[in-house]
C-alpha cells in the first residue's frame, strides 16, 4: 500500500492505475477509522480495479475551533487498518498542500443546506463541499463512496456532483452500528466508559421510535423521542427532524411524503453524536 502526502505523487500512482485499465474507487474520510469505515472500503475494493483512502481533518468544515482540535487524529492505526483491507494508496495531505491559498469559493445548497447540520453549524456544508470537490478533482474516481450515517452530507454531495457536473458515481453505504446499536463514529472515541453508556440512548430511542410510529401520529413520535433523549442523564438533544428523504424539508404527517428519515443530533457531554433511521 502506497501513502502520499502530495497531489503530484497521487497523480503519478492514479495514472499509472489508469494506464493498466483500472477503475478507481475513493473513499474520502478525516481518519479516526472504525468499522464504519471499513465497510465503505471494503465495498470499494470490490467493486474498483484501485482504491484511494484520503485521510484529511478538514478545517474549513468545522465551525468550532475546539472541535477541531479536539477530532482525534490516528494516523499510522489508520494505515494499518486500510492495508489490512486491501487499499491500493492513501492520500494523507498536509492542510498546506490542500490549501495553498484560501478556498473563497461558496456554494449554495438552498434548500438542503439551509436546515438541520446547516442551522447549527454555519459554513459546515461550504467546507465539506470545499474539501470534497478538491478531493473529486485530485483522484477523478469513477466511484466515491460516503455513510448514510451522515445523512444530509449524503444529500449535499449528491447535489453538489450535479451541480459541478462530476463525471462519477456516489454510493451511499448503510450505517454500521456496534452490537448494542450505537451508530459508529470516529467522535465515539472521545467518550468516557460512563458516557459510551449513556450514548446508548439516542440509538435506543431510534428504534422504539420506529414500531411507536406504526401506531402514532408523527408529532407524537417526534415528542416520545424528544423525551426519551430529555430523560437520559448526561444527554442534551440539539434538533431532533423528522424529513423527505429526498428533499430534507420537515414533514408533518407520515403520509407527506414516500421516504421519510428521522435525524438526530445530541450532546453527550461535549461530544456531539449523530445518527438517525428510516420510517418509510
Amino acid at each position: 500500500m502506497l501513502v502520499v502526502e502530495t497531489i503530484d505523487k497521487l497523480h503519478a500512482f492514479l495514472a499509472e492505475a489508469r494506464a493498466a485499465g483500472k477503475s478507481v474507487g475513493l473513499v474520502p474520510t478525516m481518519g479516526a477509522l472504525h468499522e464504519g469505515h471499513a465497510s465503505l472500503v471494503k465495498r470499494s475494493v470490490k467493486e474498483n480495479g484501485v482504491t484511494v483512502v484520503s485521510v484529511f481533518v478538514n478545517p474549513t468544515q468545522f465551525n468550532d475551533k475546539g472541535d477541531l482540535e479536539r477530532y482525534p487524529r490516528t494516523l499510522e492505526a489508520d494505515c494499518q487498518l486500510l492495508e489490512a483491507l486491501g487499499t491500493d494508496c492513501v492520500f494523507a495531505p498536509t492542510v498546506e498542500e490542500v490549501y495553498p491559498e484560501p478556498d473563497t469559493r461558496v456554494f449554495d445548497f438552498d434548500p438542503l443546506d439551509k436546515v438541520m447540520e446547516g442551522v447549527y453549524r454555519p459554513g459546515h456544508f461550504n467546507g465539506v463541499a470545499q474539501i470534497v470537490s478538491k478531493l473529486f478533482m485530485y483522484v477523478e474516481p469513477d466511484r466515491a463512496y460516503f455513510g448514510e450515517k451522515d445523512f444530509q452530507q449524503l444529500a449535499i454531495i449528491r447535489e453538489m456532483v450535479r451541480q459541478m457536473d462530476f463525471k462519477l458515481e456516489i454510493v451511499g453505504c448503510p450505517i454500521v452500528r456496534e452490537a448494542d446499536g450505537l451508530a459508529l463514529s470516529s467522535r465515539n472515541a472521545l467518550l468516557t466508559p460512563e458516557q459510551r453508556v449513556t450514548a446508548l440512548a439516542i440509538s435506543k430511542a431510534l428504534f422504539t421510535s420506529v414500531d411507536y410510529a406504526k401506531e402514532h401520529s408523527l408529532e407524537e413520535t417526534k415528542q416520545m423521542v424528544e423525551q426519551a433523549i430529555a430523560d437520559t442523564e448526561g444527554l442534551e438533544l440539539e434538533y431532533y427532524e423528522v424529513v423527505n428523504g429526498d428533499t430534507l424539508q420537515p414533514v408533518a404527517a407520515w403520509d407527506d411524503a414516500d421516504y421519510i428519515v428521522g435525524c438526530i443530533t445530541v450532546y453527550c457531554g461535549k461530544v456531539r453524536l449523530i445518527d438517525n433511521i428510516r420510517y418509510k
